[in-house]
């Protein structure tokens, strides 16, 4: 059966049109029946000159599948007599009317059928039906197929302005009723089931789905030619050497034909070769990237399967946030506690330092004001002996008891020494650093009250938060058992800060300045410390970063800080004891934890710089060699004698103490402090003014040894360091002025000075230049 495509339509209305197509009674039984009053649409006559005339109650209105056919249905009914229980009642006929052109042109084609099937009908329906509608003939079908074929290939659709509706519309009513078909009065039956859809029905339902199922453009065309087909075969009957094509394949498709006419490039076999590699490697690109982001895929699914698994593994949820509540209540409560006893270390740290202070300063000030009024002393009596008066030198009484004190002093270290067995020892050399019994008793009572309240400061404090050890050891729990949220949290770079308070409390009786002081290393912060580091996870990227400089941060924000203070206000350069111990805690620090020394170089820097400070301080204030006439000074029992030599010698253990840093300090800044500040300046000009001989060449060997070997570590050199071009002119003309006397020892062991010092030049041509042949061999030994 044919089917018709989907089509634009315009809607045309019609009284009591709908109905979704179910048939109805006309009317009641015995009720006459009522005309419907036509549409304004449907009120001009049809070209046939029929009207159609609209029933009371329609049948039949447009189905909904069939809305889109664009056409409107008018229902005329012809009155015949019709018996119903012994009444008459008109009967009533629908004709449907096609608002355009194409659907009369379709339901005159069903008319032209529906009239060869029912030619033996009644004359008086003919004549009924015939003067309703207008049946064309075949020509004018012919014709309005050709113009709608002619209408598509121009612009691709079919118009909608349609004439001879009235015609048409009259022939679908004919081929849609037959009059002969229709039952009468009493052969009706009640429908009670729904009445079986009516062929246009069925025909738009069977498109709709077809529709759906293929495709819409491709589908259009071959209902719309199957459908044309259909038709013109029930308009006319289809004789041979017609131009229709009524292929009845199963496809009905028209063959569309080549257009000759239509040019296409040249093509080779380069363009087609460049095409493919062009084609070849948008998909090999397209490729990558696919496998690219498969990679992608893969790794995300392999990083969430351990994500899954490491979940899986870890150790129960509830158990690590007690841990890790735990482990914040402690933090908390440790901060509050050292916030709470800052100010108490605080304070007892400033005790002590200041009572240290104390005693240095009254150290420092006790020297000078002796060196003040012994020099005074001596230089009245020097001009005294000078004017050879014999009145008798006034001395004051302050002055007098400041010598009387310095002398017993000087009195006791000799006994001292007398029974040490220490004979070597030079007058000048011992550190002046006695206390009188009374200040020594005050010192040991403040110090001790000192470090009595330093006891009371965590005395009431649990030792999981006064104890390093203890301390570390909630830190190290946490490293063990959750290393990713340790090193996330940067602890090692929180435990120095934490850390800081306690080992200040350790270090408030530690003295880097005696001899005895413990080191460093025997300290039990410093032992917990390094266990703490070497627990840690050595393969871990982190802990280099963290654990690793615990240590090195302690020492530069802890340490280093005492020890600057120490050496600026408590440090006597003069004091080789404190020089010795100092340099052996800075050695210490500053060379075998200095493993960062991104990180140590600030504070080593700021502590070295102290030190040169406080050496240059030193030399200005406590270095004094007085110069008397040689008559004062050749009597070695006179007191200017005796007071030179003190003074020489303690100028001389200055540059000894200097020299001592020899490995800390620069080279070239010890040079500029022993030889340019010391040896020049006050050692050599005291050197001259005495007397050449055994002493001198002692005093010169002295200074030799002072000076450090790595200075003439070099075999090559033959010309001694600028600094010491001084002492090498002293050094050889005290040769000379031996060499005229009977101190041939004493020259020999000069030439052995100039050689120890690398003055091999200056040594070959005094022996040269005096003919000292018997020398020569000092120097090929050498």
């Amino acid at each position: 059966m044919a089917h018709r495509p989907k089509r634009t339509f315009r809607l045309r209305r019609a009284d009591s049109s709908d109905s979704e197509g179910a048939e109805e009674p006309s009317a009641e039984p015995g009720a006459p029946a009522k005309q419907a009053a036509p549409s304004p649409e449907e009120e001009d006559p049809p070209p046939g000159g029929g009207r159609a005339e609209a029933a009371e109650r329609p049948l039949r209105g447009w189905n909904p599948r069939g809305r889109g056919r664009g056409r409107g249905r008018v229902w005329a009914s012809s009155r015949r007599p019709r018996v119903d229980r012994g009444s008459v009642v008109p009967e009533s006929r629908t004709v449907d009317l096609s608002t355009d052109e194409e659907y009369g042109t379709h339901h005159a084609s069903e008319s032209v059928g529906n009239q060869s099937s029912s030619s033996d009908s009644s004359s008086s329906l003919d004549k009924d039906f015939s003067s309703l509608v207008n049946i064309p003939d075949a020509a004018v079908i012919q014709a309005a197929h050709r113009k709608r074929e002619l209408v598509r290939a121009q612009q691709d659709y079919i118009s909608l302005d349609v004439k001879h509706t009235s015609t048409l519309s009259g022939m679908t009513n004919s081929s849609d009723e037959d009059p002969e078909s229709e039952p009468n009065e009493w052969e009706r039956r009640i429908p009670f089931a729904p009445k079986p859809q009516t062929l246009r029905q069925r025909m738009a339902e069977e498109t709709t789905i077809r529709n759906e199922e293929t495709s819409e453009e491709s589908q259009e065309d071959e209902n719309q030619d199957i459908w044309e087909q259909h038709q013109m075969r029930k308009a006319v009957k289809i004789t041979e050497g017609r131009d229709i094509n009524l292929s009845h394949n199963s496809e009905f498709q028209t063959v569309k034909k080549f257009d000759t006419s239509i040019s296409f490039p040249p093509v080779n076999l380069e363009i087609i070769k460049k095409q493919l590699n062009t084609r070849l490697t948008l998909l090999q690109d397209t490729h990558r990237s696919h496998l690219r982001e498969y990679e992608k895929y893969i790794e995300d699914v392999k990083s969430s399967e351990s994500a899954v698994q490491n979940l899986e593994n870890s150790s129960n949820q509830a158990q690590s946030f007690k841990f890790y509540k735990s482990m914040k209540i402690y933090v908390e409560n440790l901060i509050d506690c050292l916030n709470e006893k800052i100010i108490s270390i605080q304070e007892i740290e400033s005790s002590m330092h200041a009572l240290l202070l104390k005693q240095a300063m009254t150290f420092m000030k006790r020297r000078q004001d002796e060196l003040k009024h012994e020099s005074t002393y001596l230089q009245q009596l020097s001009r005294k002996a000078e004017t050879s008066t014999n009145e008798s030198l006034v001395i004051d009484e302050n002055t007098q008891r400041i010598l009387e004190e310095l002398e017993s002093r000087r009195v006791r270290r000799r006994q001292a020494r007398a029974l040490s067995e220490n004979c070597d020892h030079q007058e000048g050399t011992s550190s002046d650093d006695e206390l009188s019994s009374v200040d020594m008793i005050d010192f040991q009572k403040s110090q001790g009250d000192i470090l009595q309240d330093h006891k009371k400061i965590f005395e009431d404090v649990h030792d999981d938060f006064c104890n390093i050890q203890n301390i570390l050891l909630k830190f190290q729990q946490w490293r063990e058992k959750f290393p990713n949220s340790y090193y996330e949290a940067f602890i090692g770079f929180c435990i120095p800060k934490l850390l800081n308070p306690l080992i200040r409390v350790q270090l408030i009786d530690w003295n880097p300045l005696k001899f005895d002081s413990i080191g460093l290393k025997q300290m039990s912060w410093f032992t917990s410390i390094e266990e703490f580091m070497a627990n840690s996870v050595e393969d871990s990227e982190k802990e280099d970063s963290s654990d690793k400089k615990i240590l090195s941060t302690v020492i530069k924000k802890t340490i280093i800080p005492r020890l600057a203070d120490f050496v600026e206000f408590i440090w006597d350069p003069l004091s080789t004891s404190q020089t010795t111990s100092l340099i052996t805690h800075c050695r210490m620090i500053l060379e075998e934890h200095s493993t960062c020394e991104s990180e140590v170089s600030k504070g080593k820097q700021d502590l070295l710089k102290s030190i040169v400070s406080r050496m240059k301080k030193a030399i200005e204030d406590d270095v004094f060699i007085p110069l008397y006439p040689k008559s004062a000074v050749e009597n070695k029992a006179s007191p200017q004698s005796k007071f030179q030599e003190r003074q020489f010698w303690s100028a001389l253990k200055l540059f000894h103490n200097v020299l001592l840093w020899n490995g800390l300090l620069p080279d070239d800044t010890l040079q500029e402090l022993g030889l340019g500040k010391l040896l020049n300046r006050y050692l050599l000009i005291s050197l001259p003014n005495a007397m050449p001989g055994p002493e001198v060449v002692k005093k010169c060997n002295q200074i030799t040894a002072y000076l450090p070997e790595k200075w003439f570590a070099n075999s090559a050199m033959r010309t001694s360091i600028p600094q010491l071009e001084n002492f090498i002119q002293f050094l050889l003309q005290s040769a000379y002025t031996l060499s005229k006397s009977e101190f041939r020892d004493e020259v020999k062991e000069i030439i052995l000075i100039l050689v120890k010092i690398r003055a091999m030049n200056q040594a070959e041509s005094f022996i040269k230049e005096y003919h000292l042949d018997h020398l020569k061999s000092v120097i090929n030994e050498v």
